[in-house]
Formats: structure tokens, sequence, C-alpha cells
């Protein structure tokens, strides 16, 4: 039987995130990693023990443990850099820790669905070389060219709510197939998710999604609830596309400074290489595989 999900609410719990991320990011640790004995068969934990983070961080047992559950109320920004240092945590881990025990005033979320600019809408018409689509901070597909749709299915044919790159990963088992490595695909989503969520705990659509996301999908439950977090804006994919077979895309993604939370993500591929071959391929192809490549995955 699988573990109860995590239940959709209209805002998610932040002093139980609070709680949770910190749990977890203490397990990871072993006492011979941060230079502590290791006393073996009679550790009862399976990372450190909170006297001995609080011991690493320079704060009493009694302040860290308030803290760990859940009461980041009036906690300083140099117990938080320093308890970030004793986890060994990373930028963004730190920055996700921040956001949960300091939350600052967000703008009120409103229900009117997120928009691509005009402008940003014919730079993307404007890019025909490479694929590039544009994402909202839920992970909402708002726009995207033409190679885009040739390379990951026309999005298009969807409807307005299933364009989403967390619902695609884990409800299409058709995805499954486009990414080589669909695990790490997913675990990035889900990393970027968690992340918005430390940002905009109190955002119901982002909510709605986890907890639709949770019902629906054991993979997704099952990365939730590691608490990762971390910022990726660039790397390669490996693709399988059902016209011109693998590729290897290198991606970037570029956070737009107009406080719209959307980003710009390309692909492209190394000169002279087969995959750069296969892009080409596809743009001259057009319509013709933009219907074909929706095929499969399905669209």
């Amino acid at each position: 039987m699988d573990e109860r999900p995590e239940p959709a609410g209209a805002s998610l719990d932040r002093r139980a995130e609070l709680s949770e991320f910190l749990r977890t990011r203490r397990a990871r640790l072993k006492p011979q990693d941060v230079g502590l004995p290791d006393f073996g068969r009679h550790r009862r934990v399976p990372g450190l023990r909170r006297e001995e983070l609080a011991q690493l961080a320079g704060v009493s047992v009694a302040y860290y443990t308030r803290l760990e559950q859940g009461n980041g109320r009036n906690v300083s920004a140099e117990v938080l850099d320093a308890i970030a240092r004793a986890l060994r945590l990373t930028d963004a881990e730190h920055a996700h820790l921040t956001h949960l025990a300091k939350p600052k005033h967000k703008k009120k979320q409103t229900a009117r669905s997120p928009q691509a600019r005009p402008a940003l809408r014919q730079l993307l018409d404007a890019m025909d070389a490479v694929p590039a689509y544009l994402i909202g901070r839920r992970s909402e597909i708002l726009a995207w060219n033409r190679l885009a749709a040739a390379l990951f299915g026309d999005w298009g044919e969807l409807p307005a709510a299933e364009r989403n790159w967390a619902r695609l990963t884990f409800l299409r088992p058709d995805y499954r197939d486009l990414f080589v490595d669909w695990e790490q695909k997913a675990i990035d989503i889900v990393c970027v998710l968690r992340m918005e969520a430390g940002c905009y705990p109190d955002d119901p659509r982002l909510s709605a999604l986890v907890g639709e996301l949770s019902v629906k999908s054991e993979d997704f439950r099952r990365l939730w609830a590691t608490h990762d977090v971390k910022e990726k804006n660039h790397g390669v994919k490996h693709m399988r596309h059902p016209l011109v077979g693998e590729l290897s895309l290198h991606f970037e993604g570029f956070r737009l400074s107009d406080g719209s939370d959307q980003t710009l993500v390309t692909y492209h591929a190394e000169p002279g290489s087969a995959s750069a071959e296969a892009l080409r391929l596809l743009a001259s192809w057009g319509v013709d595989a933009t219907r074909a490549g929706s095929q499969t995955p399905s669209v």
C-alpha cells in the first residue's frame, strides 16, 4: 500500500516545511563528516543529533530544537547562516532555509493565469534555430516556438491546464520515453517546485499542483518527501525523439528581471554534432515534424 499522500490545501504549512527540511538535512550528515566522534552502534539517529548540530552552529540545544519544530519567529540571519554552515547547505538550500524561517511579504496572489508578453512571443518566433519556451514559477508552459513543438510535441493541442512540465513529466507515461534519464528530469522539477513553495507558501495554485501530483503520482510523492532543493539553470538533456532518435542538447534558463517569475529556456546542440543535424532536420520539416512528433510522445 502506498504511503498517505500529502493533501492538497489552500497553502503549504510553512512551519511543517521548515521542520522537515531541517530534519532531513541533519539526517544526511554523519559525525565524521563534520569532525565529530562516531560512537557507532550507540547512535539511535541516522545522522547528527540535535545537540551535535546545535554545538556546531554555536546555539543552545533548546533554541535549535524550537527552530526544528518549525518555530522560526525572531531567528536572526546570523543564526541561520551558522546553521546553514553546520549543515553544509548549498547556496540554494541556504536561500530555501531563509525563506522558510523568515518569509518576506509577498504580493497578493491572484487567480489570473500568468501570461507571456507579446514581445517575448515575438522573440520566441524569431529564434527559429533553437527550441525555446517560456515557463512560469509553477512550471507552466506559457509560450513556445515551432522548433520546441517539433522537439517536445505540440503543446497547443493540450488544454491550457495541462501545459505544465510537472504534470507532463509525472502524469504522462509517454514523456518517460522522451527523456533518456527521466529520473533526473523528475528530480530537477521537484527541486525547483520546492524552492518556489518556500518563496510562495501561500500560493493556492502552487499548493493545488503539489496536492494533485501527490495524489496521482507515487514517484512525485517519493521525490517530494526528500525536501531537496536546487537551482539548475543550465546543463545537458539526453532525449529520444520518435523521428530523429537520440539527441544531446545543452539547455540554458534565463530568469526574467521584470518581476514576473518567468524563465526563458533554450536548447542547443554542439556545432557539427549528430544532434545539431537532428535539430536542423526537425526545423526543415516544420509543421510535419511537429505533427509527427506529437504522436510519440502524444500530446
